[in-house]
């Protein structure tokens, strides 16, 4: 990672921190004034402008911790099930993990929201420190779960979220949404269900 967004990362999580335990208001004073100079900070290394920064990074409150997302993988007949994207792209099922829900749920939610399959969640391939993998980095920390997935009935329904499932061979892969999986990413999730002894990769 640049070492530029690493120091703001780094100034944001500090000042989000300080301000859930400060109570005098000159520490909070000097915590919101460290959380503008991050925005500040990502504003001069990526297009996002201060306003839009500050809206996805800066309005959070409490400790500040990585969020979790779960992403679904399926196989059938030696293919991988990724869905199409509004914007064009491919990934595999998945998303947030929402409030009241654990990682095995949840998987299970995404994938019947955006395919209308129902599954069984039976393992973790891989829990994966996001911007380590995908692009473009992000200015909080992600734990990717990669949840291998058995089908039990369903097809496709119309949604919000995608416009299509197809099945893909890892030397067939569409354009796919780097910024949720990129090919590494497809391909070891083939490694693993392909090896009865696979152990789960984490960073």
């Amino acid at each position: 990672m640049d070492k530029w967004l690493k120091l703001a990362i780094e100034i944001q999580s500090l000042a989000q921190n300080g301000l859930t335990y400060a109570n005098n208001v000159y520490d909070i004073e000097r915590y919101e004034r460290l959380r503008d100079i991050s925005a500040e900070m990502l504003n001069m290394k990526t297009d996002l402008s201060i306003d839009k920064i500050k809206d996805l990074f800066c309005n959070e409150t409490g400790y500040q911790t990585p969020k979790l997302d779960t992403r679904a993988v399926i196989f059938k007949d030696n293919k991988i099930l990724l869905v199409h994207e509004n914007n064009g792209t491919w990934s595999l099922p998945g998303g947030w993990v929402d409030v009241l829900e654990s990682v095995k749920s949840n998987t299970i939610k995404e994938v019947k929201e955006e395919t209308g399959l129902n599954v069984l969640a039976k393992k973790i391939i891989a829990i994966q420190d996001r911007n380590k993998h995908n692009k473009p980095i992000y200015a909080y920390g992600v734990c990717k779960i990669f949840v291998l997935c058995d089908i039990i009935d369903g097809k496709f329904e119309k949604n919000i979220e995608t416009t299509e499932i197809d099945y893909f061979s890892i030397d067939n892969l569409p354009l796919l949404a780097e910024e949720k999986n990129n090919k590494e990413q497809i391909a070891m999730c083939f490694k693993a269900v392909e090896d009865e002894n696979w152990q789960v990769e984490f960073d």
